[in-house]
């Protein structure tokens, strides 16, 4: 008797699966999506049942939608409507790349489960909900290349925001056009950020000190903003970052103090309005730099050669400021270093050693007053180590520039010109 109840429910059940393992909430959440959606992918609605007869894109576990991707469909469009907040068990939302407009649904952030949220590269306008604040599970966070505006949200007595989300490592906000001041309250100690990733909005007014509490940070990028005021003196709490790019907005005060950030290895902090200071103490002890870019830091005096003894150094861009003197590279010259720029300083000679053979910039010559530049382009390092001796790109920048200065060596009276630094003079 026992056996045969058995096989009757085992029946029934196979019978209920047969009419679909898909939940039921969760199937209509996919078929209203699917119909405010321009261009879906050819799998979706050949079925009423997702996950049985998958759609492309869906993944699911015990009849729920665990799984959402369909990234760079680029012909998908549409909006991403209230609906997708049905979908109760979604751990993983990836809709980058999709052409999708309007705004971000508040329904999202009922989705407890969500652990990755990608909306990147699309055309999503308006404010981020500050029911993402409700995400308390969410490690991934990319909303960036948007039209998104407003402030950064942050909770209050009747609200959430982004300064809960305690198990976020990732913030990645960039390109869009978010305005108003980075709040002080959405960092703090208990976060695990690791990259923050702001380039490219609106945001004006300080950088909040309550950043350095988050000593997990890897990548900083604040860079093309409006920032105003002083870096935060204790910048250099965050000693596991890699990468720090504060560039192009208006900061002021000195150059910020980076020593003891002993993983920093790509360093931008230019087309600022800094006042003037002369080299840094961490030009000569963060010997893990790779790349530093400051023009128009308002730096002046003599470089360390220390610097370019930097075991990783692969290049130093510093055009546009007020270095005098002769510039020495030193004797231990780092071997990736690829690349010197000097542009527009007030240098009177460089001393470089014999065996260093890639590219050196300079120039004596200032912008006369009305072509001076206050800004100068963004750098992008350079992804090629192919680059010209230095004899043949010094040649060239003086025939084809007049600006360039003609350098001249200046011969040794003791010993020949392997036996000594080959040293330069401006003319």
């Amino acid at each position: 008797m026992r056996t045969l109840i058995f096989i009757l429910c085992a029946f029934v059940a196979s019978l209920q699966t047969g009419l679909g393992s898909t939940d039921p909430q969760d199937a209509a959440a996919l078929m209203s999506l699917m119909s405010e959606w321009q261009n879906t992918p050819p799998s979706w609605g050949t079925s009423n049942d997702p996950c049985e007869t998958p759609w492309e894109g869906v993944s699911c576990n015990n009849s729920k939608v665990t799984i959402m991707d369909l990234s760079f469909n680029n012909k998908l469009g549409g909006q991403l409507t209230p609906s997708i907040g049905s979908l109760m068990k979604l751990t993983t939302l990836i809709l980058a790349g999709c052409s999708f407009t309007g705004s971000i649904p508040d329904e999202l952030g009922s989705l407890q489960n969500l652990s990755y949220l990608a909306l990147n590269s699309n055309q999503f306008t308006g404010e981020i909900p500050s029911s993402m604040g409700k995400l308390s599970n969410l490690f991934w966070f990319d909303i960036s290349d948007n039209h998104i505006s407003g402030p950064i949200p942050v909770s209050n007595e009747l609200e959430p925001g982004l300064d809960l989300l305690y198990h976020a490592k990732y913030f990645h906000f960039n390109k869009n056009q978010l305005s108003d001041d980075i709040p002080e309250k959405l960092f703090h100690s208990n976060m695990i950020l690791l990259h923050v990733l702001f380039v490219g909005n609106k945001l004006t007014g300080r950088i909040p000190d309550s950043i350095c509490l988050v000593t997990t940070i890897q990548v900083l990028r604040l860079d093309r903003n409006f920032l105003s005021g002083s870096v935060p003196s204790n910048i250099n709490n965050l000693t596991s970052i890699n990468e720090l790019n504060l560039a192009n907005n208006m900061l002021t005060g000195l150059i910020p103090d980076l020593s003891g950030m002993d993983s920093l290895y790509y360093v931008d902090l230019s087309n600022n309005t800094f006042a003037p200071s002369e080299s840094p103490a961490w030009f000569s002890n963060v010997t893990s730099l790779t790349v530093l870019v400051i023009q128009l830091g308002g730096l002046y005096g003599e470089v360390p050669e220390t610097l370019f003894s930097f075991p990783q150094l692969q290049q130093v861009i510093l055009d546009y400021n007020h270095f005098n003197g002769t510039l020495r590279l030193g004797p231990s010259v780092s071997k990736q270093l690829q690349l010197v720029s000097f542009e527009y300083n007030d240098l009177t000679g460089i001393e470089l050693p014999n065996d260093y053979n890639h590219t050196f910039l300079t120039s004596k010559l200032l912008p006369s007053p009305r072509h001076r530049l206050h800004r100068v382009p963004p750098f992008f390092p350079l992804c090629s180590s192919k680059l010209l001796p230095s004899s043949q790109q010094a040649s060239s920048f003086s025939a084809a520039n007049p600006l360039h200065s003609k350098l001249l060596p200046l011969r040794s009276k003791q010993g020949g010109a392997q036996s000594r630094p080959r040293s330069y003079s401006f003319s």
